[in-house]
């Protein structure tokens, strides 16, 4: 072969080589997990671990209506040994479960936050004392007349330093359409005796002190007028009694 023939075939093997050079990359796709759906006739699951082997799991179940069911704990204290179960019943969905200590006696309270279909109240609190084995329900306080002012739910809450803390936007009224005033009332929660104490954190704008009428103080003039009309008066009398007194010697 001649050079020439070389020359005119060197495009050609070029483009054979880059069409059989091409390493075709893998595609590689990540695959999410999704999170495993409770089986039937479960809802809700959350595991609150108090302290290392003492375990509470807490479940929603229930079939055909959701916004009633019925609630269980178990609780798994492991270093004793002992499986215990405390059920309920329920009223809407459980949102989250709140571990606290509120009196500070050693025994943990379980709060379990479920949201209301009651337009009213909006929110239930379920709420237990665990003392060893025996599980006692505690009678969670529903906002007053007065604490519900403006109130239309959406409630946050929390645990801050042991106690239960609760918080909601106020709206200008309870009416539907009400516009939020930007200002929210906040409730601490603390336990004494078994029963809630409820103290007011935030400085309500709804109460509105009714104004006290000012008594206003007599001036200077005013007293030396009345001191005058006074001294007078006795004058006169006095000055009276001398007449009288000497019509009745003549």
């Amino acid at each position: 072969m001649s050079i020439k023939t070389y020359l005119a075939m060197l495009p050609c093997l070029a483009i054979l080589c880059g069409c059989g050079g091409d390493d075709k990359k893998a595609e590689t796709t990540v695959k999410k997990t999704a999170k495993p759906a409770m089986p039937a006739p479960f809802r809700y699951h959350k595991h609150v671990e108090v302290a290392p082997g003492n375990d509470f799991d807490v479940y929603s179940w229930g079939r055909g209506a959701k916004d009633v069911g019925a609630l269980l704990i178990l609780h798994s204290d492991s270093a004793g040994m002992k499986y215990t179960t405390t059920t309920g019943d329920l009223e809407g969905s459980i949102v989250d479960v709140y571990n606290a200590d509120m009196d500070s006696d050693g025994n943990p309270e379980l709060l379990v936050q479920a949201d209301a279909k009651d337009t009213t109240n909006f929110v239930n609190i379920y709420s237990f004392e665990f003392n060893g084995n025996d599980a006692r329900k505690l009678d969670f306080p529903k906002l007053t007349k007065k604490q519900r002012r403006g109130y239309q739910g959406k409630d946050n809450f929390y645990i801050k330093e042991g106690k239960f803390i609760r918080e909601f936007p106020i709206y200008e009224s309870d009416s539907i359409g009400a516009k939020a005033t930007g200002a929210k009332r906040v409730f601490e929660y603390g336990l004494r005796g078994n029963s809630f104490t409820v103290d007011q954190l935030s400085k309500d704008s709804t109460d509105k002190s009714e104004p006290v009428a000012a008594v206003s103080q007599p001036t200077q003039q005013e007293k030396k007028a009345s001191v005058s009309k006074s001294s007078k008066k006795k004058r006169s009398s006095s000055s009276s009694r001398r007449k009288k007194r000497r019509r009745h010697r003549n």
